[in-house]
């Protein structure tokens, strides 16, 4: 059974920085994909980073510069390193996880079958 586990949100001022992870057990395809999303209330999911099995990378612009997406050796633990946070940034961070193709469209959730509960991102002003 696969299983996302995040940790590493809370509350931080306007320019500061976070960290966030994401531990993965229980994945074992080859060719996948893992993404962070995030979800403000009343708006849609938004996918802002994501990672192929290959270690190719994709932004979304609002974050790009900013958030850096990244991967342990062992490829169990994913992470989000986010620097320059905006109070736009505020959210609630998902990681997700599936097999995908390259090319697939990386930043859209209806690729992801594997889901964390996620991990709440406040920035202040």
């Amino acid at each position: 059974q696969v299983q996302l586990m995040e940790s590493g949100g809370g509350s931080v001022q306007a320019g500061g920085s976070l960290r966030l992870s994401c531990v993965a057990s229980g994945y074992t395809a080859s060719g996948y994909c893992m993404g962070w999303f995030r979800r403000v209330p009343g708006k849609e999911r938004e996918g802002v980073a994501a990672i192929f099995s290959d270690g190719t990378t994709t932004y979304a612009d609002s974050v790009k510069g900013r958030f850096t997406i990244s991967q342990d050796n062992a490829k169990i633990t994913l992470y989000l390193e986010m620097n320059s946070l905006k109070p736009e940034d505020t959210a609630m961070y998902y990681c997700a996880a599936g097999p995908c193709l390259r090319g697939w469209p990386q930043l859209d959730d209806r690729i992801y079958g594997y889901w964390g509960q996620g991990t709440q991102v406040t920035v202040s002003s």
